[in-house]
């Protein structure tokens, strides 16, 4: 399951020579420079703020797979806080049109609480490798099964939450709660095309094995786990009983900055990104 911490995470040695090599191709000490970057939390956000980062993302398409997946989101959400700030609106988008929502000084503001910014940039990360999973289910007296599953499968891991003793809880508990962000947050498009046909506009009908799940159901699923999260023991343990609590709260704010990375950022470039 994908790690529970969202703290300032080490920045790979691949990370810090493209960010001194961007930043500061002059640097004479770029060993030194390096080891203040890791060590001192305002230059490392100076240096991965620092507009030519993201500018060379931009400009060499193959840049992002010279660095560690939670550096580039992190570039790319710094990013989406600064244009945010100067944007006039966010757009939510419905099934037959897209509507202004006048809320990017509360998103901004969201986005700008250091621990949740960080939070979003190791979920984005995790979402680059889906990792499977195998674990034994009990079908019967003294009748177990062992169960394959993926940790991109909501629906199983909803169920396998149930079973699983409660201090394992916590970790199903986010990772349900992340996908749920992650597909309305990043694929949009995917949660509604997969539960309504796009033309006629009609819910698509259950099959066997496959529940449909409409963008609304992925909200409150979502908002639900992050709560359940935010009160499980471990997380006050962890540090991150107040980050579930506002992701529960303000999942909708939560949302928007994805959407605005999807849009402006990655585009057609999503499956490309995200295993």
């Amino acid at each position: 399951m994908a790690g529970t911490g969202a703290k300032y995470r080490e920045l790979t040695e691949k990370d810090l020579d493209f960010l001194v090599e961007t930043v500061s191709p002059e640097a004479k000490d770029k060993s030194r420079l390096r080891q203040i970057i890791r060590e001192d939390q305002d230059i490392r956000k100076a240096y991965v703020e620092d507009d030519k980062v993201f500018r060379r993302f931009v400009d060499e398409e193959e840049s992002f797979i010279r660095v560690s997946p939670l550096l580039f989101f992190e570039v790319l959400l710094r990013k989406t806080a600064k244009d945010l700030e100067k944007a006039g609106y966010t757009v939510e988008k419905s099934r037959t049109m897209k509507i202004p929502v006048f809320d990017t000084q509360e998103v901004s503001d969201f986005l700008n609480r250091e621990e949740l910014l960080l939070y979003l940039a190791d979920m984005l990360s995790s979402f680059t490798r889906v990792e499977s999973y195998t674990i034994p289910v009990r079908i019967g007296e003294g009748i177990w099964e062992k169960v394959r599953f993926n940790d991109l499968d909501i629906l199983s891991l909803i169920r396998f939450s149930q079973f699983v003793e409660d201090e394992y809880r916590l970790g199903f508990y986010k990772r349900i709660a992340d996908i749920c962000l992650f597909i309305i947050g990043i694929f949009p498009d995917y949660a509604e095309r997969d539960y309504r046909y796009p033309f006629s506009g009609q819910v698509r009908p259950h099959i066997r094995g496959k529940l449909r799940i409409s963008p609304g159901d992925y909200a409150e699923e979502g908002q639900k786990f992050y709560r359940l999260a935010a009160e499980h023991p471990s997380a006050r343990e962890l540090h991150l009983e107040e980050t579930f609590w506002s992701l529960h709260r303000d999942f909708q704010k939560a949302k928007k900055p994805l959407n605005f990375i999807a849009d402006h950022y990655l585009q057609h470039r999503r499956d490309k990104f995200f295993g």
